[in-house]
């Protein structure tokens, strides 16, 4: 009787181990999606110039601010690098 317990309880073990490992990776999906957001930048998480997440609220404004920068002048833009030829003191 004990090893029929046993034979049972392993081959319920042996049937119900791949669906804990599924329903695990299921869950891990949804979540990872929106856990690097909460991550610290010192421990791996997003850095502070990262750009919104589509669909976010901020997502659109970032994008036509975007776009506008992108339609301005090289040296007219934000965080534009002055021209080269300009510092050299050798001319």
């Amino acid at each position: 009787m004990n090893s029929n317990i046993r034979s049972l309880v392993i081959g319920l073990a042996a049937l119900l181990l791949p669906v804990a490992l599924c329903s695990c990776s299921n869950i891990n999906e949804g979540i990872t999606a929106t856990m690097g957001d909460y991550v610290p930048q010192w421990a791996g998480g997003l850095p502070a110039d990262a750009p919104p997440r589509p669909g976010s609220t901020k997502y659109d404004a970032w994008m036509k601010e975007r776009e506008a920068n992108r339609l301005l002048p090289a040296s007219e833009r934000k965080g534009a690098k002055p021209d080269r030829s300009e510092l050299d003191p050798v001319r």
